[in-house]
């Protein structure tokens, strides 16, 4: 009987130190898991402002070439 005994603490003192390598690689895995979501968060912050920017280039875009149309038809220079 000592035997099993000994037998079935054995694998339970393997059980454990596999356990507790798990739980050190899920905190890894955690730290790991948080850096990624903080550098896709800033990602997603300079996609915005990029986002911004575009639209505000788009705007001048726009009254520029409004305003190209305006002198072209003061000069008389529009297609009939």
């Amino acid at each position: 009987m000592a035997d099993v005994d000994n037998l079935v603490l054995e694998h339970l003192r393997h059980i454990r130190g596999a356990v507790d390598g798990l739980r050190d690689d899920m905190r890894e895995v955690k730290q790991r898991i948080g850096a990624v979501e903080r550098e896709v968060a800033l990602i997603h912050v300079e996609l915005a402002q990029v986002h911004v920017k575009v639209a505000e280039l788009s705007d001048r875009v726009d009254r520029l070439s409004d305003r190209i149309e305006r002198v072209e038809h003061r000069l008389d220079l529009t297609e009939a």
